[in-house]
């Protein structure tokens, strides 16, 4: 299975990297050099995160050690809602935060109608000049929505971030984003970091003690990460689960190795009940 995916600007993107949601700085910095050694070249951070500057800490890091050139580690942070009137601005302080010279991916955090145009204005003319590669979108959960935006902007989106997961699987965006060529991301993939349950919802099991997960995992000798992991992948998502472990980062980059069946992705599939664990 290749390990990267063309972008619908010609950019080769890591299918599987890491994120640092809930980091703190230094965490997000242990965490980002562990997966870098380990062999990722995919990191996600944020400006509403906090952790800027211990992501590009890691990253510069691990650059002077050998580990990576920076050309071939793909970088990507988002412009938080507070900041979509002062694009310009925000764009400029991630990269200041962050210590390098160009940005591969900028991506909107959250759909805000009022003023989201303007903020990916912004971003269209820092890839015009240099300061970023390529741009996209997060937490847009409708077609309409996504065309709202799409219709008034130059530079179509790369991909689009949102909750995706074996009980809310986003086929009805990802089947209309295709016509962008926009390629779906998932973060949440393993629920949260706690492996959190559904609020008020009647299922109360999480995907890590889903039957069909936990022995789909023990069919294959794989931790029910790996197989939500290789679902992902083999489902065609980019996909960054995050982690302060390093052990979790070291097993969950090693979903190269095996391939899931037609009949466990199917298993796997029939899980869909539009269901999220998370409110934004």
């Amino acid at each position: 299975m290749t390990t990267t995916i063309t972008l619908n600007n010609g950019i080769e993107m890591p299918v599987l990297g890491i994120g640092t949601y809930i980091l703190s700085s230094s965490a997000a910095e242990n965490s980002v050099y562990w997966a870098l050694q380990e062999g990722y070249r995919l990191i996600d951070t944020a400006c509403i995160y906090g952790n800027e500057q211990g992501v590009g800490r890691a990253i510069r890091r691990a650059i002077s050690e050998g580990i990576a050139a920076r050309d071939e580690i793909f970088v990507t942070t988002k412009m938080w809602t507070a900041d979509f009137d002062h694009g310009d601005a925000a764009i400029n302080a991630s990269l200041k935060k962050l210590g390098l010279d160009y940005i591969d991916l900028m991506i909107l955090h959250h759909s805000q109608p009022r003023n989201d145009v303007k903020a990916y204005q912004a971003m269209e003319k820092a890839v015009q000049d240099g300061r970023l590669r390529a741009v996209g979108l997060s937490n847009y959960y409708t077609p309409e929505d996504f065309d709202r935006l799409v219709r008034q902007i130059n530079i179509r989106p790369v991909l689009l971030q949102n909750e995706t997961q074996p009980y809310y699987q986003s086929r009805r965006m990802k089947e209309h984003i295709r016509q962008y060529g926009t390629v779906l991301e998932s973060w949440y993939p393993f629920g949260g970091a706690d492996n959190t349950m559904f609020g008020n919802t009647k299922n109360k099991e999480t995907l890590f003690a889903d039957p069909v997960i936990s022995s789909i995992a023990k069919a294959n000798g794989k931790t029910p990460a790996q197989i939500l992991l290789r679902w992902q992948l083999q489902t065609g998502n980019v996909v960054i689960p995050g982690s302060s472990k390093e052990a979790h980062i070291r097993e969950n980059y090693e979903v190269f190795g095996f391939t899931l069946s037609h009949d466990e992705m199917e298993q796997i599939d029939a899980l869909d009940h539009n269901e999220r664990f998370s409110s934004y």
